[in-house]
């Protein structure tokens, strides 16, 4: 199934740039989340865990 796989892949001319393409988007959208993580405000997150347990 893998030689099936990889002997059409091989035959498509500039698919070598679709995992580096992949893996920057991935590492972009890791790299903003965890900014965006680490810059959320202390209230702002104490508020948002307190939420599920308020009626």
């Amino acid at each position: 199934m893998l030689k099936f796989v990889k002997h059409n892949l091989e035959t498509i001319t500039g698919v070598e740039i679709y995992p580096i393409i992949s893996l920057t988007i991935f590492f972009t959208a890791f790299v903003l989340f965890t900014i965006w993580a680490m810059t959320y405000s202390k209230e702002t997150i104490k508020r948002v865990s307190d939420l599920p347990l308020e009626d």
